[in-house]
């Protein structure tokens, strides 16, 4: 929305960021079966600007999964113009940690 741009009509990287959050918290929750919380974010790369009117599309892949922790890579591309063809626009590493229910770290089953 227009409220989320900059004067060039560039989305905010802080609300691409926060898209690919979701995305990636969808996926650890997904993988641990459980409550997950954001703890570092690693390698974020804006590599084209997000306008107005593009279709944001977030992928996630589990990279990496330790004994409380998971990495979880994620891709965002744009559909410019509501046609097929996508522009990657930004790339990061997000570590999410598993967590019990009363907020301290759970080991994440194999």
């Amino acid at each position: 929305m227009p409220a989320d741009t900059n004067p060039a009509g560039d989305i905010f990287g802080g609300w691409v960021m926060s898209q690919m959050d979701i995305a990636g918290a969808i996926a650890a929750v997904e993988r641990v079966t459980g409550r997950v919380v954001t703890v570092a974010v690693e390698a974020m790369t804006f590599i084209a600007p997000v306008k107005v009117g593009d279709v944001l599309c977030v992928y996630t892949t589990v990279e990496r999964i330790g004994t409380t922790s998971i990495t979880i890579g994620i891709e965002a591309w744009a559909r410019r113009n509501r046609v097929d063809a996508r522009v990657k626009v930004t790339d990061g590493r997000f570590i999410y940690v598993s967590l019990n229910e009363d907020g301290t770290k759970r080991p994440i089953a194999e």
